[in-house]
């Protein structure tokens, strides 16, 4: 049996049990396996061979030890009581069977909550940039994380920090948004939430998956060394120095012609080299196999083996491949240095000494029964889910629905539960194969839950997300003339590859509305009711022409288990939108998916026919009060290496509690290389009731307006700047203008990546002294 480790000498007692390990033992613990829940209980769930490589039977494969274990409750519905029992057994026989007593890492998806049968699905990640609320953000993940303990879980695969860059890559709704500061400061967030709960995050996916070719999932990346360094890397890096993330994801993508599974610059020389990442990195599923079937750098899977145990990846995902029987004939032939091996072991077993696996204490035994879905954690979501909403317009004032008002609830998604979830949900992602087990979990609709808000509601489904046929378009035209409001609910169906509109693998070849969606709202608005056009989709689409003729539009990304009351809240008035767009919505469905995040050439000009001017800019929202702002910089000088105060007065003029989300941004007007026009560098979100002011106070450290230089160096440049005050990133309040003093300085990954906030609440008194 091994020494197990105690805190102080885990270090000692790893080096001294690698050098006691046979070969076969130490490549045992760089593999998963595959393996479902048995609904019994009684361990495994059966034919776990078949997720092997070469056929191996569970006692073959765990007869040295296993590193990981791969979803055991994510594979299929299990009662959780039962999930719990079958893992505690497999891992008592996993135990068992290797001499050292070591039993498997498990690991689980929880994009949007733990991905497991009867477990609170969360809003997804897009939701939680439209929150600008990091701190629900983090609430969430300490939640989410401590059932995942409950049920035995060590490691969590998300959060996704990658930047979006084009709305047409399906796993959009998986991202946090497109300014890399937003994604990275509420991806961090979660990051502590998640690890304070003592399960690691797993930062996904490393690096540059979002920037693919025409949005296509997998596709090529073709982006230049200056905007991965400052647009696709910064979220990492804060989630790895600021976060303690203790594990990541290489990604599937390429970038300049290197596959990321094999790219020691990447992996080695930049995440644990420069940043001083101490965790494991693992295999996105299949990845180190592709490295010979899709990316064609490899001639067989020991030659992949090879290259991703040189590049840093610690441990092959999600079952044995490579880095079974083909590595360990490559390190006969002397093909590879065994002490790669040693390193990969090294680091993962001090992360299973960190998760307490090696202690003398350590028990197989989970809760008895984890509770994943309790009152608390289904307050938790709708709060998120309530802060997410987004009203984009309102210009006659038709929101929040009036008492008495007629209302007719159209559309396909309207009655749909599925439609408040996004791909990597459980009841999406598995339930769906299963439909004889249900939900697993409470999903009000839209429908249900307007009609418990707001009394008799008409409804009429109008047309499918997908099919084209229009049918059921006189029905819902019908329901339309005889309210006095027509709320229309339209967008995605969440799946996997290809199997819904959106999700992992549903990429689409432009920004219109799927199926004839678009054309039932434009039936709809023909009838002369005040129409809301109510999205909840996974991407942004380019609704511009269908806003310009509807009473209200509200936006919500894939909103979780109690989306439907939030929306329903939210259009009844008994909350008051305070979301924020965490993407642009486009104007142009075909031609223009591009970011707010553009150099001036990217705007609009007089030399292209073609106007890329988003219809509705990042950070928009709207709320049914008013806010006031007064801002003001307490010095015009800036040093290079000093910080710049940033004071704004915000007062609620109207006669409604809300929210309003104060956003800083940059505009360095001169620079060595072109830059944006401007980037988030800061947001506040502020809850004020009628009459009610606070304070919200920047410090921004020049750090933060620092790029990537044309000597390839991160440097803060000095110069004239404005520091914006802004409800959006195209609407600005006040521009305040400073000067960087000092001489050109160069920053590494020891800079301050974030700018500190407060707000203070103040008496009427103080308001007038401000």
């Amino acid at each position: 049996m091994t020494p197990h480790a105690e805190p102080a000498n885990r270090q000692a007692v790893v080096d001294d049990l690698i050098t006691r390990m046979s070969l076969e033992e130490k490549l045992s613990q760089l593999v998963g396996l595959w393996v479902g829940a048995d609904a019994t209980g009684a361990g495994v769930a059966p034919h776990q061979s078949e997720m092997t490589a070469d056929g191996l039977g569970w006692s073959e494969v765990i007869r040295d030890g296993l590193g990981q274990l791969t979803r055991p409750y994510g594979s299929a519905p299990v009662d959780p009581a039962a999930g719990a029992a079958s893992l505690a057994a497999s891992q008592a026989e996993i135990v068992a069977a290797n001499r050292w007593g070591i039993p498997a890492l498990v690991h689980e998806e929880c994009l949007a909550g733990f991905a497991a049968w009867g477990a609170t699905a969360y809003p997804v990640p897009l939701s939680w940039g439209a929150s600008f609320d990091p701190e629900l953000v983090e609430e969430m993940a300490l939640r989410i994380g401590a059932s995942m303990r409950a049920a035995g879980v060590h490691q969590g695969l998300a959060p996704v920090l990658d930047v979006t860059r084009d709305y047409r890559w399906g796993r959009t709704e998986e991202t946090i948004g497109e300014d890399p500061y937003l994604v990275g400061t509420v991806g961090t967030a979660y990051v502590r939430g998640l690890e304070a709960a003592g399960v690691v995050a797993t930062l996904k996916h490393f690096a540059g998956y979002s920037a693919s070719r025409s949005g296509r999932n997998l596709a090529p990346v073709s982006i230049g060394a200056r905007e991965l360094a400052d647009v696709i890397l910064p979220p990492f890096e804060m989630a790895v120095l600021d976060g303690g993330a203790r594990s990541v994801m290489h990604s599937y993508a390429e970038l300049d012609g290197v596959p990321s599974a094999a790219d020691v610059s990447l992996l080695t020389t930049l995440l644990r080299d420069r940043w001083g990442f101490t965790g494991t990195v693992v295999a996105d599923y299949f990845g180190i196999r592709f490295l010979q079937t899709l990316h064609g750098v490899a001639g067989s899977e020991a030659e992949a083996a090879a290259l991703a145990l040189a590049a840093g990846v610690d441990v092959e995902l999600p079952s044995v491949h490579c880095y079974g029987e083909p590595l360990r004939g490559a390190l006969a032939r002397g093909d590879v240095d065994e002490a790669l091996v040693d390193r990969a072991v090294r680091r993962v077993l001090l992360q299973k000494a960190d998760l307490g696996l090696l202690d003398a204490d350590w028990s197989p035994r989970a809760a008895a029964d984890p509770v994943l879905d309790d009152a608390g954690s289904q307050d938790l979501a709708l709060r998120l889910a309530r802060e997410a909403v987004v009203l984009l317009t309102n210009p006659a004032d038709v929101l929040p629905l009036r008492p008495g008002t007629t209302v007719a609830l159209v559309g396909p998604l309207a009655d749909d539960p599925l439609a408040m979830l996004g791909c990597y949900s459980f009841p999406a992602h598995v339930g769906v194969h299963h439909p004889e087990r249900g939900l697993g979990i409470e999903i009000p609709t839209v429908l249900d839950a307007l009609r418990g808000a707001h009394g008799t509601v008409t409804y009429a489904r109008g047309c499918d997300v997908t099919d084209s046929r229009c049918d059921g378009f006189d029905e819902a035209v019908a329901a339309a003339r005889d309210a006095d409001v027509c709320v229309v609910a339209v967008g995605d169906r969440a799946g996997l590859f290809g199997r819904g509109t959106s999700g992992e693998g549903c990429d689409a070849t432009d920004l219109e509305l799927p199926g004839v969606q678009a054309d039932l709202v434009r039936a709809l608005l023909a009838t002369g009711t005040p129409v809301v056009v109510l999205l909840l989709t996974g991407r942004p689409y380019a609704v511009g022409p269908l806003a310009a003729e509807a009473a209200a539009v509200v936006q919500t990304f894939f909103p979780g288990q109690l989306g439907g009351q939030a929306i329903a809240d939210v259009l009844t008035g008994a909350v008051s939108p305070s979301g924020r767009l965490p993407v642009s919505i486009p104007a142009d469905a075909s031609g223009q998916p591009g970011t707010y995040l553009s150099a001036p050439l990217g705007r609009r000009s007089g030399v292209s026919s073609v106007d890329p001017t988003a219809a509705f800019p990042f950070g928009h929202g709207l709320s049914y009060t008013d806010f006031s702002w007064s801002a003001r910089a307490t010095s015009d000088e800036w040093a290079v290496d000093g910080d710049a105060t940033v004071e704004v007065l915000v007062t609620n003029t109207g006669e409604r509690a809300g929210a309003d989300v104060v956003q800083l941004y940059l505009h360095d007007p001169v620079a060595q290389v072109t830059r944006p026009v401007v980037r988030l560098v800061g947001y506040a979100r502020v809850q004020l009731g009628p009459a009610e002011s606070a304070l919200v106070t920047f410090t921004v450290p020049a750090d933060v307006t620092a790029f990537t230089g044309l000597a390839g160096e991160r440097v803060v440049e000095p110069g004239d700047v404005e520091l914006r005050v802004a409800h959006s990133s195209a609407d600005t309040g006040d521009a305040l203008a400073l000067r960087l003093t000092g001489s050109l300085r160069t920053v590494d990954h020891t800079r301050r990546l974030t700018t500190g906030v407060s707000v203070t609440a103040l008496h009427p008194m103080e308001v007038t002294n401000a």
